[in-house]
């Protein structure tokens, strides 16, 4: 018999090991994830870009299907929060700071080093934005909608815990609750430590050189690692007010200032060229869908999709168990079509509606208004693009006050749900795990970020998290064949169920 904590104890001792090699054997821990991950990336980069494109099909296939309108619950379950907040919190868990570190950094990389042609043109320009839209748009939402839906559907149709395992019941019946499932559960938990861990450090970087632009406080390590204590003390404050509270308010309180500070930029920034980026790069992301999704130059060996491209998509891959987690974890009541078009649909209209204001500002900045100097800047310090971005801007004071109270909300929003789906899975699948084992999580996840970035192993760590994503993404695939099972028996219990009414 497997205790009911292994998952917890098991996933610690792993966590503390990698800490040590990390710590003490950076440069071998560093040869080794490189090796495993340049490996993947080399080999089976096309199992990332398939993959993808099959969680893209399989969620639209669903929005479309005879399982629509099949409930997360029971049918008379209605949903627990609000749809503003429903979509505010999954947003804040699935891109959150991400969208605002790589809002501006990434089109102006993309312009000044572009996947193929001549850069600091107007071509580079629409082929930046363009893949700024494939990178945060349906392919990371495809991959949390399935796997949210998954999860969600287990566990609130079919009365499992809230464990990934649950996911794969009609595969491995039973075999769920032994070794094999404990394994896929304290894999989860393992991707999710070190993949927070790793953002919780970038984060920490994102908001200090935020608090050096606009404060001029020092940008050092000893700041780094003071905003990492006080991040834990807010955090461990708002888990303790529970999911109701604390991460709902958190994420509402987000959402509302990222608008705030986007109609801004709309106002004072190039209003028209925004809405013509917009228009513009959807028709290109739209048409050339496909051939972005299966683009792997084979007769090139340009590494700029395996830098990009694959590095994203096994990003997002090992961010899904805490994502999908979460996301399931707020969504009973809703319907499996509901579902799709707010996780799926929503917030990547949101996110490139975003990305054009942004991202279209800080290029027309770059290309008409001799903004090669910011380009160079934003090279030079991706952690401070926003504010380098803010600084060519009207109102770049409060601009840059806002986008660093939106950095500090989304860097603890994330810290508090990481801490929250680590306390379900490390706890059998409960619902509502305990604030100590949650308090527990929270301040491991800082002592790790704290640790690499004393001892410079970040990056090495996030290169570790990633390596893993490759065997995660076949886990997935069979996940939606699991999952489409599950719906199809649900449908016949529905059936039977109305006949015998």
């Amino acid at each position: 018999m497997i205790k009911k904590n292994s998952v917890f104890l098991i996933s610690l001792l792993l966590t503390l090991f990698f800490i040590v090699w990390g710590v003490f054997l950076k440069n071998n821990l560093a040869k080794v994830t490189n090796t495993i991950y340049n490996s993947s990336i080399d080999y089976l980069g096309w199992v990332y870009l398939g993959a993808a494109l099959f969680f893209v099909v399989f969620s639209v296939y669903l929005l479309f299907s005879k399982y629509g309108h099949i409930r997360l619950g029971k049918e008379t379950d209605q949903p627990e929060f609000r749809t503003g907040s429903w979509l505010a919190m999954l947003f804040g868990a699935g891109m959150g700071i991400g969208i605002v570190y790589w809002s501006v950094a990434e089109p102006v990389t993309h312009f000044t080093n572009p996947p193929y042609g001549k850069p600091y043109t107007v071509d580079s320009a629409n082929l930046a934005m363009k893949y700024v839209f494939f990178h945060w748009g349906l392919d990371p939402w495809a991959i949390y909608t399935i796997i949210g839906l998954a999860l969600a559907f287990f566990q609130y149709n079919k009365k499992l815990p809230a464990a990934v395992s649950s996911a794969f019941y009609p595969i491995l019946k039973d075999k769920i609750y032994g070794p094999i499932g404990k394994t896929i559960d304290i894999l989860s938990v393992f991707a999710t430590v070190f993949g927070i861990a790793t953002s919780l450090g970038l984060g920490a970087m994102q908001v200090t050189a935020g608090m050096h632009a606009i404060f001029h406080v020092p940008n050092t390590l000893i700041v780094q690692l003071i905003v990492i204590t006080v991040a834990t003390i807010l955090f461990i404050i708002s888990i303790n007010t529970g999911l109701e509270k604390g991460i709902q308010y958190l994420s509402n309180t987000a959402i509302i200032l990222s608008f705030a500070i986007m109609l801004m930029v709309l106002i004072v920034g190039p209003t028209l060229t925004i809405f013509k980026v917009l228009f513009n790069t959807t028709g290109n992301y739209l048409s050339d869908f496909v051939h972005m999704s299966l683009r792997l130059a084979p007769f090139s060996k340009d590494t700029w999709i395996a830098s990009w491209t694959l590095f994203y998509w096994a990003w997002w891959i090992a961010w899904a168990p805490f994502v999908g987690m979460f996301i399931a974890r707020v969504s009973k009541g809703r319907t499996i079509r509901e579902f799709v078009v707010g996780v799926l649909l929503v917030p990547t209209v949101g996110t490139c509606l975003w990305m054009s204001v942004f991202g279209g500002s800080a290029l027309d900045i770059v290309q008409n208004m001799g903004g090669h100097d910011m380009a160079k800047e934003i090279a030079n310090n991706v952690s401070l693009s926003i504010f380098i971005f803010f600084d060519h801007l009207s109102l770049s004071s409060v601009l840059s006050i806002l986008g660093f109270a939106v950095v500090a909300i989304y860097y603890i929003t994330v810290a508090d749900t990481s801490t929250f789906v680590l306390g379900m899975l490390s706890e059998g699948g409960t619902l509502n795990p305990s604030n100590k084992i949650k308090m527990t999580w929270g301040i491991i996840q800082s002592a790790v970020a704290a640790v690499l970035l004393l001892a410079g192993g970040l990056n090495v760590l996030q290169t570790a998290s990633i390596a893993a994503a490759l065997p995660f993404a076949i886990i997935m695939v069979i996940m939606c064949f699991s999952l489409l099972k599950g719906l199809k028996s649900e449908e016949k219990v529905q059936e039977n169920q109305k006949k015998a009414v």
